[in-house]
């Protein structure tokens, strides 16, 4: 029964969290979820627009979502609900296989959002959240960078009152833009522009201020009194009241396959977002989360959601920052935020008839821009052009190319690091500081004494199949700058944690070859596991076990003795 009731715990960390409520932590959470609240409702209509949705949708999408992830998660800020980027990712990928706004493109955007939720929650379930670490930082902030261009871009239109068919190719709407520039809806535009202004300035005087529920008010507000919308101005119309049934219309197998890549792409990205802002949170505030329990529960919050009408939800980075500094101290804030859209479904919705759609594109154009990661791209600039280059591949192909082909030539790119770099790891001669026991890399410590006699060689890597190679090639191109004086090699392999059977067979034909020159091959620092493979294979054997030294100063050490006995002698 006690292990019943641990996992039960384990499972819905709430559970323990409950059991140690007090009225400090209700407080701080009760003002917490208000806040998010009240700046998720405008945002959440906005993402819905975005991701190509009646705005209703956007808050069918924070109700049940956060209620499950209230009893599944382990990160006590995170703020879950609808970001930027995955909306776009869904009118991206959904919008290719059905008319954006149509009763079958919400099926599927329903539907995608079961089928990330499904990924999601299985990927934790089997323990698999290693698996995004194949989307390198690099590649996600290119990702990122571009999509918000992209998002920005999109939202011209709603921004300006321009005609224009739905694109996510930037230089297209650019293009139409500046060709149309007259016909721009001065109203429109200045409505925008406005609303852009001032949630810029009000955030600056204060982050965690509701500005976006600001400028919603006054365009509400502004529209009605003046009649805008007979100005040829889009304001939202009728929102449905009450709250999301509970549905499976949108379940159908023969659907799941064409819209397979689109959920595995959110699944991986929304996931990769969402973590990433968890453990910074929780960092900050001295506790972990569960990779593992986060996939479960970011899964469980799609899952549920979905049939209640919901499209895919994941953490995000603008609502967390002010959930943490409202004064969130456990999940149960965002069960207060639930609420307070659950009475905006109920009882307010009529409220927002008068909502001008250019009020959500100013909304969703300031939440982007801080996607754009510049300060990512000067870093890499000064530290690791490397990773600036795979950076910019991914920002320009998910610009010209498309979100989809963007981020899986980042995928693609990130595998092909990752290969290159475990069959090229790095390698060392080292040489000894002063008198000293101690030896270091001769290229960063040109001081290190070595000596033409000895070549002292560390490979920083576990030695098999994908870099033998490697580990031979650059062996031998030491050997031969050492020249006919080399009488030793000393191999350092403290950094050798484990071998293969092609990595024996490499040590076995070195020690051969060397054997022939007249050059002795010693070991150091070898690993247990190691020692125990060169046993069993017989090389151990054949180098003779007096070959295996604890470190490089006892190798060098029996060398000179050695060397010292054949001078007595002779």
């Amino acid at each position: 029964m006690k292990g019943i009731t641990h996992y039960i715990n384990q499972f819905a960390p709430l559970l323990n969290t409950l059991k140690n409520y007090d009225k400090k932590t209700f407080k701080g959470d009760a003002a917490a979820g208000i806040t998010v609240g009240i700046m998720l409702i405008p945002q959440g209509m906005a993402y819905a627009v975005l991701a190509g949705l009646p705005p209703v949708y956007g808050l069918y999408a924070s109700i049940v979502p956060l209620l499950i992830y209230a009893i599944l998660g382990t990160s006590r800020q995170l703020a879950v609900g609808p970001v930027a980027m995955v909306s776009l990712l869904v009118v991206a990928g959904v919008g290719e296989l059905a008319e954006v706004g149509s009763g079958r493109f919400i099926q599927l955007a329903v539907l995608t959002a079961f089928g990330v939720g499904l990924v999601q929650f299985l990927m934790g379930l089997f323990r698999m959240g290693f698996m995004v670490n194949f989307l390198s930082h690099p590649v996600l902030s290119g990702f990122t960078s571009a999509a918000a261009i992209i998002i920005g871009a999109s939202q011209v239109k709603n921004l300006t009152g321009l005609e224009m068919e739905q694109t996510n190719k930037v230089f297209e709407i650019v293009y139409h833009t500046v060709i149309h520039l007259s016909d721009i809806n001065l109203i429109t535009a200045s409505i925008g522009i406005g609303s852009i202004a001032v949630m810029v300035l009000l955030k600056k005087w204060k982050r965690t201020f509701p500005s976006a529920l600001i400028v919603v008010a006054a365009g509400i507000l502004v529209t009605y009194l003046f009649a805008l919308n007979q100005y040829g101005i889009a304001i939202v119309g009728d929102i449905p009241k009450g709250l999301p049934s509970f549905s499976t219309e949108f379940l159908s197998i023969d659907d799941i396959r064409p819209i397979m890549t689109i959920v595995l792409v959110i699944a991986l990205v929304s996931y990769m977002e969402s973590i990433a802002v968890a453990k910074a949170n929780a960092n900050k505030r001295g506790y972990k989360v569960d990779a593992n329990q986060e996939l479960i529960a970011l899964g469980g919050a799609n899952i549920g959601g979905s049939f209640f009408q919901s499209f895919p939800v994941t953490g995000g980075f603008s609502r967390t920052a002010v959930n943490d500094q409202s004064g969130a101290n456990s999940t149960v804030a965002s069960v207060f935020s639930a609420i307070l859209v659950a009475f905006t479904v109920l009882f307010l919705t009529p409220l927002f008839y008068y909502l001008p759609g250019a009020v959500l594109a100013a909304i969703i154009m300031v939440a982007v821009a801080g996607l754009f990661d510049y300060k990512e791209m000067i870093k890499l600039w000064r530290t690791d052009r490397k990773d600036l280059a795979m950076l910019a591949v991914t920002f320009f192909a998910t610009l010209f190319l498309g979100i989809e082909e963007g981020i899986a030539i980042g995928v693609i790119l990130s595998l092909a690091v990752v290969i290159y770099s475990s069959t090229k790891p790095h390698y060392a001669e080292v040489g000894q500081l002063g008198d000293s026991h101690t030896y270091r890399n001769i290229k960063r410590f040109p001081e290190a004494k070595i000596r033409d006699e000895v070549l002292i060689y560390r490979f920083d890597s576990n030695l098999y199949f994908a870099n033998v190679e490697h580990f031979r090639e650059t062996i031998d191109n030491k050997v031969f700058e050492h020249g006919t004086p080399l009488e030793l090699i000393i191999i350092d392999g403290s950094a050798i944690t484990d071998i293969d059977s092609t990595g024996i067979d490499v040590l076995d034909r070195l020690f051969d070859d060397m054997h022939q020159k007249g050059i002795k091959i010693f070991m150091s620092g070898v690993h247990g596991p190691v020692r125990d493979k060169l046993k069993l294979s017989g090389i151990a054997e054949k180098m003779n076990n007096e070959c295996f030294f604890f470190d490089i100063s006892e190798a060098v050490q029996y060398y000179k003795e050695k060397e010292q006995e054949l001078l007595h002698s002779a």
